[in-house]
């Protein structure tokens, strides 16, 4: 592979460069090539080291490119899908870093008519609270999981390119449905996310001094409310009927233990917390 193009280079279009180009004896040729619409943001990037080069103009960002990597919020891919569709061909791979999948593909179909063979979604469970070109990690993919959900009519060799290139970056590539996925992630990422956000501001509209008292517990479990506001807006938006399904399902867990904490069940509790600190330790241990 001798071009890619990242459309988007933040956290993890970034840290996807940077980590390509830590493999340079693997891709000793690749030019890797950025595309946004805030050049300084791109001159940042390519004073990093983070990509070769960069253009606003898209035709020339696209120009020879192997692979197009979309890599910003799951709304804006509706227009930059239209921008790119005149500049590449089914020979071009297309893939994306989205959080949601299905909304995607759905995106994907009512741009090009039908889900074209060469456009593999894929998402890398991995990330900081930071974001931007400044947080890329080039190991930041070692050792995680990067999960593809190509449609039944994806080009079997292009699925194979789009591991290899995450392979070598040491992530684990598993392949599951975009619905599977879906409902997956809003229970161990958007879910805990949602518990965040609404932590942080349940606190500060209770007691706007609360947070004098906040402990390391409390910053260990608010960490993540720190992520992108607009990037888990559009997360929201896309996989609505899952994340509503799980905040419900959690719900009624909560009510749940508010009876056995009103009704003083010291051995439920107690049976409750160590279950969950039993498969919390399994977890960590594997």
């Amino acid at each position: 592979m001798n071009k890619i193009c990242i459309i988007g280079v933040g956290l993890i279009g970034g840290s996807f460069a940077l980590g390509l180009k830590n493999s340079l004896n693997k891709f000793q040729q690749l030019h890797i090539m950025g595309f946004g619409r805030n050049e300084a943001h791109l001159q940042q990037a390519q004073e990093l080291g983070v990509i070769d080069a960069y253009s606003l103009d898209i035709t020339k960002a696209l120009s020879g490119a192997e692979l197009v990597l979309i890599a910003t919020p799951v709304n804006s891919f509706k227009s930059i899908l239209e921008m790119i569709k005149p500049h590449i061909n089914k020979d071009t791979i297309v893939s994306d870093v989205g959080s949601t999948k299905g909304s995607v593909i759905a995106t994907v179909k009512e741009v090009f008519g039908k889900m074209p063979e060469n456009f593999i979604p894929a998402h890398p469970i991995a990330g900081k609270e930071q974001s931007g070109v400044q947080a890329a990690d080039g190991t930041l993919f070692n050792n995680k999981r990067i999960i593809l959900t190509p449609t039944d009519n994806a080009n079997a060799q292009m699925i194979a390119r789009v591991r290899e290139l995450w392979e070598v970056l040491g992530a684990k590539v598993e392949i599951m449905s975009d619905k599977t996925h879906d409902d997956l992630l809003a229970m161990t990422s958007h879910l805990p996310h949602m518990l965040a956000f609404s932590l942080m501001n349940y606190l500060i509209s209770s007691d706007a001094n609360a947070l004098d008292y906040a402990a390391g517990g409390f910053k260990d479990f608010s960490r993540i409310a720190s992520s992108d506001a607009v990037m888990w807006r559009d997360i929201c938006l896309n996989n609505s009927d899952e994340i509503v399904k799980h905040i419900q399902g959690y719900n009624q867990t909560l009510n749940t233990l508010a009876i056995l904490i009103k009704s003083k069940d010291s051995q439920a509790l107690e049976k409750l917390f160590l279950s969950a600190k039993f498969e919390r330790d399994k977890w960590l241990d594997n």
